[in-house]
């Protein structure tokens, strides 16, 4: 499988390269993303890519964004990518791009815990609470929260964490019906997808939705959703509580680059071992696999 770490769309204006995906203007009110194999780990692009991720990542948002399209608005416009490229370019988009409306980003992440894990799980052994929001005493990592908490993230620039905030900070940034549609739909969203979830066998432990407004101020879903790079899928076979549960995701080249005691996670990021890249490729191909019940359309 040819990986692409690049797209080089030379007939659409660049708009700009992101930690994954490459963004292409599409005349004033639509964009092409071409979602590349670049992998990002602790906000550091890794110089290999992963062969087949990015087409593995665009074709699990495009099938959420089916599942969950009467939730509510999103940014697919239907307008095939292969159509606004020139001929020599159609491989590059091929499986891995496509073309979305053009909206303004609502500059908060919207981040739903339904387990306790992460950075939820070292804020709620500090203070007994994540982001604020107080939770029973007594739980072990990986547990099931009580009811699914949102908790918002103002957006970092790139290469920059993004910043956990309080609701009352969200109200305050984007006003209070605009923050409470999100918070309403993000949790419709995470609720509706675990419960679909949880028929394949997978457990979506956490998820961020990322919203924008359309001319109209009409909000729209956008972006990526429920991915293995955007959320922790555990497999349910193997979950237990009191642990960190193994995910289809990029763990295997998170808990590599942890061993690497010299790397103090800032560029330049150090070289990935041929079998960290084969196990985290395995590890998509199977998360696709188990949700959407098919393999990867190649």
């Amino acid at each position: 499988m040819k990986s692409l770490h690049q797209s080089s769309i030379k007939s659409l204006p660049l708009l700009g390269h992101g930690k994954v995906r490459d963004n292409y203007a599409v005349g004033d009110d639509k964009i092409l993303i071409v979602t590349t194999d670049r992998l990002s780990a602790f906000d550091v692009v890794m110089n290999e890519p992963i062969p087949g991720k990015g087409m593995v990542l665009n074709q699990m948002s495009d099938f959420w964004f089916e599942k969950l399209g009467h939730i509510v608005p999103n940014h697919l416009t239907g307008v095939a990518p292969e159509s606004v490229v020139a001929p020599d370019e159609v491989e590059q988009v091929k499986g891995r791009a496509v073309v979305a409306k053009r909206l303004k980003p609502i500059m908060v992440e919207a981040v739903v815990r339904g387990y306790i894990i992460g950075s939820g799980w070292k804020d709620y052994q500090a203070t007994g609470s994540i982001c604020g929001i107080e939770l029973p005493k007594g739980l072990r990592q990986a547990d099931k929260l009580p009811e699914p908490l949102f908790t918002p993230a103002a957006k970092a620039d790139l290469g920059e964490h993004d910043e956990n905030i309080s609701f009352a900070d969200m109200e305050s940034r984007i006003g209070p019906e605009l923050a409470a549609k999100m918070r309403d739909i993000s949790i419709e969203l995470y609720k509706t997808a675990a419960d679909y979830a949880a028929t394949r066998g997978i457990i979506i432990a956490d998820t961020k939705f990322e919203f924008g407004l359309d001319e109209n101020g009409v909000m729209h879903l956008m972006d990526e959703v429920l991915t293995a790079d955007s959320s922790r899928f555990w497999p349910a076979d193997s979950y237990a509580p009191d642990m960190s549960p193994p995910s289809f995701d990029k763990q295997f080249v998170r808990d590599y680059l942890e061993t690497l005691t010299e790397w103090k996670k800032t560029p330049p990021a150090p070289p990935l071992p041929p079998e960290v890249i084969e196990k985290t490729q395995a590890k998509y191909f199977e998360a696709i696999e188990r949700l959407t019940g098919e393999k990867l359309k190649a």
